[in-house]
């Protein structure tokens, strides 16, 4: 089997700088276990998985691995994943590229200079916590105070 990918630095200024990420053209999907061996192999702090894709609506349904498993949302690799699906996949110049992810759709919008992409944007989900901790479980082997912790920030 022939997968395509591409690897793209992400939030980097010159090659090599950023946070790689490997995209996978995995078009009708792939068993977990060979996404996660894929992933392993790649070596990289996630990868992701474009399973299939609706072009007229610009809808990519896609799958992100890390090394021990998948996960629900990252944001670099949904950025990274948009800007492949825009210069590989998309027929022409797109505003807007939404990845349904294991969390819910999430639509990157793109900005442009010299008609290349310039900027892209994403409204994240709002987070959801799990158990929070009171300041001064932590405040003590951080060596601050109790009230030097934000509470608008849950631990």
């Amino acid at each position: 089997m022939r997968l395509l990918y591409h690897v793209v630095d992400v939030f980097a200024e010159k090659k090599y700088q950023g946070n790689q990420l490997a995209v996978v053209n995995a078009d009708g999907g792939l068993p977990e276990d060979l996404m996660l061996g894929i992933t392993r192999e790649m070596n990289y702090s996630e990868t992701t998985f474009i399973e299939s894709q609706d072009r007229e609506r610009q809808v990519y349904r896609v799958r992100i691995f890390t090394q021990v498993g998948e996960t629900p949302f990252a944001g670099h690799p949904t950025l990274g994943t948009a800007y492949v699906i825009q210069q590989t996949m998309a027929e022409e110049r797109v505003e807007t590229v939404t990845l349904d992810l294991r969390v819910g759709k999430i639509p990157v919008r793109f900005t442009y200079r010299k008609g290349e992409p310039d900027v892209l944007w994403m409204k994240q989900l709002n987070p959801t916590f799990g158990k929070t901790h009171e300041p001064e479980t932590f405040a003590g082997f951080l060596g601050i105070d109790a009230d030097d912790i934000d509470p608008r920030y849950p631990i």
